[in-house]
C-alpha cells in the first residue's frame, strides 16, 4: 500500500498525474490518497497529516508526501526506512511521521538512478510526478532503497521545531493543524488532565470535556483530541475564526487543575 499526501490540489492534473506515473511502474499498486488540500507551502500542516495515516498504517506501507516549496533546488530528497517507508523532500515535512515508525537507514534519492528505472525525463518544478510518486511506486514493488539513492546519517535529516515549551506554569504551544470544522490542534500531547485551559493572550478559560456537544453550540472549549494532541474548538463553530489563529501561530496556555 502507498498513500499519498499533497499540497497539489483537485483542479487541476498534478494529483492525477503523479498517480499515473506511480501506476505505469507497479500497476498493482493500491495507492491511498490521503489529501491533496494541504495548504499550499505548510510543511508543519502536511507533517500533521502524514502522522496520522502512518499511526495507523501496516508495517510495510509506503507514505509519499510532496509538499515542497523548494523543488529543484539543493534541498535533498529521501527515503526514510523503518517499520514503513517515508518518501519524501528533507525540508522538515518527516517530522512527525517520524515518531512512528521506529526509522532505521535514511537514503538522498538519487534522480539518475530514478530515471534509469523510469525512462522518463526529471522536470526541476514536477518532484512529485517525476521522483517522489515514482519511488514510491518502486519501494512498494520490492526494488530497495539502495538501488535507488546513497545512504545519509538519520541525523542529518531536517526537522521541524514542533517541541512544545515551559515558561514557569505556562505551556507556549504552535498551532500545528486546523481541520475543514476550525479546530485548532496544538503541540501538546502526554499532559495531565486538566479542568480548565487559560488561554493567556484572550484572557480565556476554556472548559476542558471530553467532546464538542458538552456545550451550547457557539462555545468554547479544549478537549483531548482524536490524534491524542490538545484541542481548542467550537461547538458548532471555528475556533481558528473565533481566535483569529492559523498553522505555525504560538499560543500561551496555562493547564488549570
Amino acid at each position: 500500500m502507498i498513500t499519498l499526501t499533497t499540497d497539489f490540489g483537485l483542479r487541476g492534473p498534478y494529483a492525477g498525474e503523479t498517480k499515473v506515473a506511480m501506476l505505469r511502474i507497479n500497476p498493482k499498486a493500491v495507492i491511498v490518497d490521503v489529501s491533496h488540500s494541504i495548504t499550499r507551502h505548510s510543511i508543519l500542516e502536511g507533517s500533521f497529516v502524514m502522522e496520522g495515516v502512518v499511526k495507523y498504517s501496516p508495517a510495510g506501507t509506503v507514505h509519499v508526501g510532496v509538499i515542497d516549496p523548494g523543488v529543484g533546488t539543493s534541498r535533498r530528497a529521501v527515503i526514510i526506512e523503518g517499520e514503513q517507508f517515508l518518501v519524501v523532500p528533507d525540508n522538515g515535512l518527516p517530522t512527525l511521521p517520524l515518531k512512528h515508525i521506529k526509522a532505521r537507514k535514511a537514503w538522498e534519492i538519487d534522480l539518475e538512478r530514478v530515471k534509469r528505472f523510469t525512462k522518463l525525463e526529471v522536470s526541476s518544478t514536477f518532484h512529485g510526478r517525476d521522483v517522489f510518486g515514482p519511488v514510491g511506486a518502486l519501494l512498494d514493488a520490492g526494488v530497495g532503497p539502495e538501488e535507488l539513492g546513497s545512504e545519509i546519517p538519520l541525523k542529518s535529516l531536517t526537522l521541524l521545531d514542533v517541541a512544545p515549551r515551559r515558561e514557569g506554569d505556562l505551556w507556549v504551544l504552535k498551532v500545528i493543524y486546523v481541520d475543514d470544522f476550525g479546530n485548532l490542534i496544538l503541540n501538546l500531547e502526554d499532559y495531565e488532565r486538566p479542568r480548565e485551559v487559560e488561554l493567556i493572550e484572550g484572557g480565556l478559560k476554556l472548559p476542558y470535556l471530553d467532546t464538542y456537544g458538552l456545550v451550547e453550540p457557539g462555545e468554547l472549549l479544549a478537549l483531548p483530541g482524536s490524534h491524542g494532541y490538545l484541542e481548542i474548538a467550537v461547538n458548532q463553530g471555528s475556533a481558528s475564526e473565533r481566535l483569529n489563529l492559523r498553522v505555525g501561530d504560538e499560543v500561551r496556555v496555562r493547564l488549570v487543575r
